[in-house]
Order: C-alpha cells, then structure tokens, then sequence
C-alpha cells in the first residue's frame, strides 16, 4: 500500500509493472503474445526450439530449473522435453495462473517434480533446502530484464547469480535495438490487447487496494525513447480525478501521464557485458536470423 502511494504521489507518478499481472492481466499478455506485431514470444521460442540441444550441450544435464515470473509456463515446456530435469521450481505473483500452469506441467511432465512458489521475484528469494542441490538454472525468458532500471538492472542479475548457485548458470533472453517503427507497432497491437494490458494495472488496484480509479478516464501510450533505447509506457488521465489508495486521497489532473513500464532494448555486446559485471561467465548466445532477439547462457563464476 504505502509503494503505491509514495510513487503515484511523486512529480511524475509510476505504477510498479507487477501490477499488470493479477489473472486477467496474465490472459491479456498471453494475447498480446499472439498478435502479430508482438514478435519477442514467437522468435524466442524459435530460438529455444532450434538450440535447446545446443544449450544442453554446453550447459550439461540440470538438476533443477527455476523460472522467476513463470507466468503460463509455456516457454519452459521446451526445456522439460528436452532436458527432462529432476525438478522445475516456477516463481509467479499471481496465485490463480501459477496453480493452473503448475497443474497442466505436473499432467504433461509426471516426471518432474514441480515445486511451484507463490511470490514477487523482485523481493530477495533464497533456492528452498530441498531443491538446493548443484546444476540449477535459472530460466529468465521475455528480456523481462529490459523493464528493470540500468541502477537495478544489476542488483537484480546478481540476484538471479545468487539462486543458480555453485555451478549453476542462467538462461536469459534479451530484446535488441531496432527500427523503432517495428516497436513502436509491437506496443500498440491494432487488437487493443496492450493497451487493455495498461490499463488493467488500474483495474487491479481498484480490486486489491479499493482504489477509485475511473478507468475511462485514462488512456494507453507506448512509444519509443530513443534517448533511453527504451519503450515507454504510460497511462494519461483524461480529466481530473482523485483517487482513493488507502488513507489517502491523491489528485490527479488531466494531462498527467502514470509512467507504467519501461523496455529497455540492448546489443549483444553490451549484455554480454552486462552478465559479466553481475559475476557470470558468458557461455553462448544466440540471436535469430532478422537480429530481433537474443538468447544468452551464463554460468556462474
């Protein structure tokens, strides 16, 4: 409650993106996954498709695979059928998709066992006793890294250094810069499923905090900073509202614009280095044949 507060009471007012993420806003992603501007999904599973054997080449048989913001699940299935690990521990906030994603891969994979973990994987998270042995990786696909902050980007991946381990490693996917015309269509899907994404952040506070945003009066925009080499999004009121967030009220005036979500978009050689600066070794990348993404494995120094 008081996060929510302090940053929608500052100069220029935020939403933290896990707020998007209650169970609609997990079914409007998976839309948005599918629309024919958004390509990160599609050509990461591509990615993961073609060189899921090359990856297990380098990285040898995994003990455990842990996925922080597992969301659907979807994606990991490739490397359950591939590399059939002992466990697969998902981390996800919304409570409703983990349960029916955990349900589905323990029909599909009776094989593994499947530790599911309801929690915020920003928050520090320690690998539990039993799933503590060595050969973990950490699965981080979407290039969810590129909505993190460059002074929290890294605080982060040594974060994700500490839950693979001794031995461990990662496997992250990474956006690349591009024309800015075929991000900017990315974000502003002609379905509408992105901008009902935006919005749906509101939605979810109105239910979980009892906040008294009038959805009508806002609308989506996402653009390209190129400044930043970032997609922006935001929500901008419409008229004047106040909003009701605890035992507060907060004022906000038409033309004020709720920054929501940044993207962040980045080169091979600049990832690289950023996964070394967090303590990893870079052991391969991978990047489809138009330069839109990129697949990296790191191990754990």
């Amino acid at each position: 409650l008081a996060p929510v507060q302090q940053s929608l009471s500052r100069e220029t007012p935020s939403l933290h993106p896990k707020f998007f993420y209650d169970e609609a806003g997990s079914s409007l992603f998976d839309a948005i996954t599918r629309t024919p501007e958004y390509y990160p999904t599609r050509t990461e599973v591509a990615l993961l498709q073609r060189y899921a054997g090359d990856i297990h080449d380098r990285l040898g048989q995994p003990h455990t695979i842990a996925e922080p913001g597992a969301g659907g699940c979807e994606k990991v299935r490739l490397l359950l059928d591939a590399w059939a690990p002992d466990h697969y521990m998902p981390l996800e906030i919304s409570r409703q998709c983990l349960l029916g994603a955990s349900r589905k891969l323990a029909q599909d994979f009776p094989a593994v066992q499947i530790s599911a973990v309801c929690a915020d994987y920003c928050q520090a998270f320690t690998m539990p006793q039993s799933l503590s042995q060595p050969g973990r990786v950490v699965f981080f696909p979407g290039s969810t890294i590129g909505n993190f902050e460059p002074r929290e980007r890294l605080d982060f991946l040594r974060g994700l250094h500490g839950l693979a381990g001794p031995g461990g490693a990662l496997l992250i996917g990474a956006d690349l810069q591009k024309d800015p015309a075929r991000l900017d269509a990315a974000y502003n899907d002609r379905a509408g499923h992105t901008a009902a994404f935006n919005l749906n952040a509101l939605t979810h506070l109105n239910d979980s905090l009892g906040c008294q945003f009038d959805i009508t009066g806002f609308r989506h925009l996402a653009f390209y900073n190129a400044d930043h080499e970032r997609i922006e999004m935001h929500l901008e009121c419409l008229q004047d509202q106040q909003v009701t967030v605890g035992d507060r009220v907060i004022s906000l005036t038409a033309g004020t614009r709720i920054h929501t979500e940044n993207s962040y978009k980045f080169t091979v050689e600049g990832f690289s280095a950023l996964l070394t600066r967090a303590g990893f070794q870079p052991a391969g990348c991978w990047v489809d044949d138009d330069n839109l993404f990129s697949l990296h494995l790191a191990l754990v120094m």
